[in-house]
């Protein structure tokens, strides 16, 4: 068991700085089998992408830089510091504008920005011997639960806007929460302050974990509907961890039914969930730990946690997201295991598989991005942050590769990256209800499943000309909506915006609307994109989204 799986980066670092599937070819092919629901779940609602995508952690005022190396779907900050210390995210730059600078920069590079939230920890009084301790008596804490609703509620309202914005709720507070429960893995049995916190917005919802759950949703459909809440997985929350056992396929199956089941008893509908393999590199835990290199994973780890997160994913209904994945290799010479350049072999396994099998295999498993960075100072970085340029010690453990840039893992992580999307990034299923659906509400029965497109005419078109955009609506049951139909110019500004009433959409049949879009004299240059998305009638919350694969360019 493992209770203490991650520290935040340090302040100043965050600010600057069922069937089965075919195992796959190779070592891996005597690796326990994965299991797989039959139909995954929808996409998420809002999610930005029809690909399975990369993304990496990167500091305030890097989205440029990043996009000129990749065409990255993601980029990760921490937001933390605590709610009610003085030091918080909410303080580096004023009124929280630090969450609005970064989502503007990552729009304005093509990027999905993603924040894992994590104040519950480092906020105050956190009473208790370890973290799982601090955690929960700061969530039963009126007062502090106060203060950390506000901070939530600033969050969003930085974050509203027309861009997706993914929050990443309290990575580990879940894990604790369900170890908590013990083996009933029930969050409605833990105390938490909601209602009692005096939050007028939330009177009514039950004190307890999930309560909580209903909460954070809750404010997001209130203040921002545009972002798309990340519940975290923790594969330890059940008292036993697979990335350290070796355990049977039966085992982990039940073990991955917990999961699910535990996630089901918040009754709230996050729209993702994120789950993390390892946060550090292994050579750094078996050098800086001593863990005797018990981090280190072989073909069989990897396929017995797609099976983990496959029977998740069919058990909870939700996608996952593999994010804080260590960044070292076992390739090149730079990586002689000292600070800064630890020895790992998740990059590899991942992205230089030239059978493709490997990312094919999660995929299928339901994961639909892989999120890479270091969990803590000293990690490899796919940067210079040792600032030591170019490096080429002599070999160990056979990694004769020469480093390609100053990265301190000698540039392997962005040259399979670039490689990666050079070839075209793997193709998501839609899953079940086609494009996009669910999310939002937290309501009970069968989710209404989208299918959305859209198509402009014509597809090159001068300024002082119109654009129609053809676009279809079909939902899966009967259901009462706003339908908007928005253009983002080649920067991802908003352009043109149609919203069209609330009116029942009938189940099965299809709907087409068609705006027009009048592209003035001083319009942007350049490539725009469609998206539509469906809203409760009360327009705040959102109820599937889909960015059309169609495009179409302006000149002059």
């Amino acid at each position: 068991m493992m209770t203490n799986r991650r520290v935040a980066l340090p302040i100043l670092a965050l600010v600057t700085a069922t069937g089965f599937l075919a195992q796959p070819a190779g070592p891996a092919a005597t690796a326990p089998a994965v299991r797989a629901a039959a139909s995954l779940p929808a996409m998420p609602a809002g999610w930005p992408s029809t690909h399975f995508e990369l993304g990496l952690a990167d500091a305030p005022g890097g989205a440029a830089a990043l996009h000129a190396k990749s065409a990255f779907g993601f980029r990760y900050q921490y937001l933390a510091g605590g709610v009610n210390t003085g030091s918080g995210w909410a303080t580096w730059n004023t009124d929280g504008q630090f969450v609005s600078y970064y989502v503007a920069d990552s729009a304005a590079n093509a990027t999905t920005p993603v924040f894992p939230y994590y104040q519950l920890l480092q906020s105050s009084p956190a009473t208790g011997g370890d973290e799982k301790a601090k955690d929960l008596s700061n969530l039963a804490n009126h007062t502090t639960m106060a203060v950390y609703y506000n901070d939530l509620r600033l969050f969003f309202q930085r974050a509203a806007g027309a861009t997706p914005v993914v929050l990443h709720v309290e990575p580990d507070l879940w894990g604790y929460i369900e170890q908590a429960s013990g083996t009933s893995d029930d969050a409605t049995t833990i105390p938490a302050s909601v209602a009692s916190s005096g939050d007028a917005a939330l009177s009514g919802l039950p004190n307890t974990a999930a309560g909580f759950a209903k909460a954070v949703v809750k404010l997001r459909d209130l203040l921002a509907p545009n972002v798309i809440l990340a519940y975290h997985l923790s594969v330890w929350g059940t008292n036993h961890d697979i990335g350290y056992e070796n355990s049977s396929d039966s085992a982990t199956d039940a073990l991955a039914a917990r999961a699910a089941a535990f996630y089901q008893s918040l009754g709230a509908s996050f729209d993702v969930a994120f789950t993390d393999i390892a946060d550090r590199d292994a050579d750094f835990k078996q050098i800086q730990y001593g863990d005797g290199g018990a981090s280190r994973w072989d073909d069989a780890d990897f396929v017995r946690y797609a099976r983990f997160i496959a029977g998740f994913v069919a058990g909870a209904g939700e996608r996952v997201v593999v994010w804080q994945i260590p960044l070292g290799n076992t390739k090149m010479r730079a990586q002689d295991d000292t600070w800064g350049h630890y020895q790992d072999n998740r990059v590899q396994w991942f992205l230089d598989d030239p059978g493709g099998t490997h990312l094919a295999l999660w995929r299928d498993a339901g994961v639909i991005a892989l999120l890479f960075g270091g969990g803590a100072g000293g990690t490899t970085c796919a940067c210079d942050a040792q600032g030591d340029g170019v490096t080429n010690p002599a070999p160990i453990d056979g990694n004769t590769g020469l480093s390609v840039s100053a990265d301190d893992d000698g540039g392997f992580f962005h040259q399979q990256a670039a490689a990666y999307y050079a070839a075209g990034a793997l193709t998501l299923d839609p899953g079940s209800g086609g494009t996009s659906g669910g999310g939002g509400g937290g309501g009970g029965g069968v989710a209404a499943h989208w299918t959305l497109s859209a198509a402009p005419s014509p597809t090159l078109v001068h300024r002082r000309h119109n654009v129609t955009v053809a676009a279809h609506i079909k939902v899966s049951k009967s259901t009462r909506a706003i339908v908007r139909v928005d253009v983002y110019d080649s920067t991802g500004h908003l352009a043109f915006r149609k919203a069209y009433a609330a009116r029942t959409y009938a189940a099965g049949s299809t709907i087409a609307v068609r705006p027009v879009f009048y592209v003035s004299g001083t319009r942007r240059l350049g490539t725009y994109t469609i998206k539509i998305r469906v809203l409760s009638p009360t327009g705040t919350t959102l109820l599937a989204t889909r960015t059309s694969s169609r495009t179409f360019r302006v000149r002059a």
